[in-house]
């Protein structure tokens, strides 16, 4: 998992390089460069949880910073910035595919942790 997010994460600086220097590109480019590169580090705090509420918690940051990265490269696809990126490709890609993951990890996680454990 820390491969995909550190690929997502080099995917979005490469993007948010190639976003126009225009007021309305800077505002988009900073905004996706936050939230595409903290899954990333969001994930080692997960990996480093306390309990299992802790790293549902963790986890559902970096699901929420995803969905993020997500909704902000549909905007710049909308907008016609950056046709034909490969970078916009990727973060499309690897943010559907993470967010999918996650979403699945954290049901995991929940259903886990309503199981009784055995002594």
């Amino acid at each position: 998992m820390e491969g995909r997010l550190l690929v997502l994460a080099s995917a979005v600086i490469d993007l948010s390089e190639e976003l126009p220097k225009t007021r309305a590109g800077l505002h988009v480019g900073g905004q996706i460069l936050r939230s595409g590169t903290s899954p990333y580090s969001n994930h080692g705090e997960a990996e480093a949880a306390e309990s299992r509420d802790d790293f549902i918690h963790k986890m559902r940051i970096c699901l929420k910073e995803l969905r993020e990265t997500r909704r902000w490269a549909c905007l710049i696809r909308h907008r016609g910035w950056c046709e034909g990126s490969a970078a916009l490709g990727r973060v499309l890609s690897h943010a559907d595919e993470l967010v999918r993951i996650f979403s699945a990890s954290i049901r995991t996680a929940h259903r886990n942790r309503e199981r009784p454990t055995a002594s």
